[in-house]
């Protein structure tokens, strides 16, 4: 067996490298030097709207067609940015998308799930349904594909294996390249995979995540993929991470996040979205306020996408409609 054949095969999904950019005027807003804080534009990654996943998706749809899958098969919420990007790698590939989602047909019409019907993906529905009902119904799916005469590659939630972990730890290597000098690397905690894989080319002291309340634990969720990916065991208690911007759960607008996309959006121009990345700056914001992250050290926030997803929540889209200014003419 040759070395190639042991590497695991990549389908080119994304735009890369994606740009690392300054925000000076929201760095002095929340306490930093003007040229402390930057932006790594992972939500301007090409595919399907953009955003985080589609790094770990080169890397599971490749596994996908070197087994050759005819079609994919993921699991999510209802606004789901992996599932939406998932269907969107389906479009690309030439491969059927089906998605099983928790929640029933009505319950959300816009944001990702516009998307995902704009892309072509069948939803299978699972009703009140958490991960492992989730995970239950979604190898019924695949079973039912298979009889079908489909070949199915079932893409794990939210794209975070040990495999999906490779994208960002190339990642973290693409950052090394653009700034050598980072001090920290802020980002969000979904399903663990974005910062399981940049720990492995950053190591701990230099990322700090911000749980976002889509895991029970976090620590161990991250742990593991770390730990899978490395080849070395991750301690769980060696990471940096935030536990306290999940609010009253993951689906929810905290007022921190809300403060925080207002603040982004109205210093630099950039939307975030209120379950991720709009917790992640609530998350950095505090880590200032506590000591945690200092002035004169480079910070970076990973824009890790989720723009559709914003349209898709009503408590948000409600919140901003509150806050336009009119005037006549």
């Amino acid at each position: 067996m040759t070395s190639d054949s042991l590497t695991p095969q990549r389908a080119v999904l994304g735009t890369w490298p994606t740009p690392l950019e300054p925000m000076p005027r929201l760095a002095r807003a929340i306490g930093l030097g003007e040229g402390d804080l930057w932006v790594k534009r992972d939500d301007l990654t090409g595919l399907g709207g953009g955003g985080n996943k589609v790094r770990k998706l080169e890397w599971t749809c490749g596994a996908a067609l070197a087994d050759g899958a005819t079609a994919l098969v993921t699991t999510g919420a209802p606004q789901s940015n992996h599932a939406r990007l998932t269907a969107a790698a389906g479009a690309r590939l030439g491969l059927d998308v089906v998605l099983v989602l928790a929640g029933a047909p009505g319950s959300s019409t816009s944001g990702n799930l516009a998307l995902d019907g704009l892309f072509g993906a069948t939803v299978v529905w699972a009703g009140d349904a958490d991960d492992k009902a989730l995970d239950s119904a979604a190898e019924h799916v695949v079973e039912e594909l298979r009889r079908r005469g489909a070949v199915p590659a079932l893409i794990p939630f939210g794209g975070s294996s040990v495999l999906g972990a490779r994208g960002y730890a190339e990642c973290g290597r693409e950052l090394l390249a653009q700034d050598p000098d980072l001090g920290t690397v802020v980002v969000a905690v979904g399903s663990g995979g974005t910062m399981a894989g940049l720990l492995d080319p950053l190591g701990s002291a230099r990322v700090l995540g911000v749980h976002c309340g889509a895991v029970t634990d976090p620590a161990r969720t991250v742990s593991e993929l770390a730990s899978g990916l490395s080849g070395t065991h991750c301690a769980p208690e060696t990471l940096s991470l935030r536990l306290d911007q999940v609010g009253d759960g993951y689906g929810t607008l905290t007022e921190a996040a809300m403060a925080a996309l207002a603040l982004t959006a109205r210093t630099e121009g950039i939307v975030l979205d209120p379950i991720y990345t709009g917790r992640a700056m609530a998350g950095l914001i505090a880590a200032i306020e506590e000591g945690d992250v200092v002035p004169g050290r480079r910070t970076i926030f990973l824009h890790s996408g989720g723009m559709p997803g914003l349209f898709g929540h009503a408590a948000t889209l409600a919140k901003l409609e509150e806050a336009l200014t009119f005037s006549s003419p």
